[in-house]
């Protein structure tokens, strides 16, 4: 991977790691959701608007698709996340979905897109397997409520795998401005989950009312952390970018046992870092 990819990544990571830590404060829904895409497209709406007047990329109706499918994955990524968080605890959510997400997209790279990691990138793969199970296993014994969140933090994982693998051929094979792009994403994303956002306006002045702070934050982070990513993605490998910037996994670990003083806290730092040890070598296969 370029210095510049690796750059790019690493600041995603802090970036993603901090919206998440204020998502799981925030422990709102489909409301919180549709409120932080909304801000988001009116927040990005200049930067949005300068690159589509100067570095539109290729921008055609094939685009639109892309935005439309790209933003629909989102919305699940988001609404499940939520759920997750609300059940689960951040150190026990995050890694659990940030370690599946590279884990399925690096096979369906393999699979579908031909990609063709090395054998330490596959040791890479089997580490993020071990360090994953250990986390769902310690849950096992836990209640109802944390083992649904081990369940959506494993859904959540799959939308990251398949917004992954279909942003990368959005921003590299056709060429579109990731600006531009992620800001037509959360233009979708927040049109999809406008009819659930319409039918609960008292729920929407709620939420907007106690969590206004974690709303704007996620708002301004959130895309920040991923058009790093699709900046990423058009100079790199996918088995590259989305093992790489899962170093957000133990700066998210970290921040739920030091800010949120979650428990069990020396096996889920030692499983982040297992995770992280295994995508640093899929990063390097």
């Amino acid at each position: 991977m370029s210095p510049l990819a690796l750059t790019l990544v690493l600041v995603s990571a802090f970036a993603h790691a901090a919206w998440n830590l204020l998502a799981k404060t925030a422990g709102s829904g489909a409301q919180f959701v549709w409120l932080t895409a909304l801000a988001g497209t009116i927040l990005y709406l200049p930067p949005a608007a300068v690159a589509l007047a100067y570095a539109p990329g290729s921008f055609s109706p094939t685009a639109l698709l892309f935005m439309a499918v790209s933003g629909a994955l989102h919305a699940a990524y988001f609404v499940l996340l939520q759920r997750a968080y609300r059940n689960g605890d951040l150190s026990l959510v995050y890694p659990l979905a940030r370690g599946t997400g590279p884990l399925l997209a690096t096979a369906a790279a393999i699979a579908l897109l031909g990609e063709r990691p090395s054998a330490i990138a596959l040791l890479g793969g089997a580490m993020i397997v071990l360090a994953v199970l250990s986390l769902a296993g310690s849950a096992s014994g836990s209640g109802l409520s944390t083992r649904a969140g081990v369940l959506y933090a494993l859904l959540t994982g799959t939308c990251i795998a398949a917004y992954t693998l279909w942003d990368k051929q959005a921003v590299a094979a056709q060429g579109l401005s990731p600006i531009v792009y992620y800001w037509g994403t959360m233009l979708a994303n927040a049109a999809v989950l406008t009819p659930l956002a319409a039918a609960r306006r008292d729920a929407v002045a709620r939420v907007w009312r106690e969590y206004r702070r974690q709303v704007l934050g996620v708002a301004v982070l959130s895309p920040l952390a991923y058009v790093l990513v699709l900046f990423a993605l058009a100079i790199a490998p996918v088995y590259y970018v989305a093992p790489a910037r899962e170093v957000s996994i133990l700066i998210g670990a970290v921040l739920g046992a030091q800010v949120l003083s979650e428990g069990d806290t020396g096996r889920r730092l030692l499983a982040a870092g297992g995770i992280v040890l295994g995508v640093v070598a899929l990063a390097l296969g």
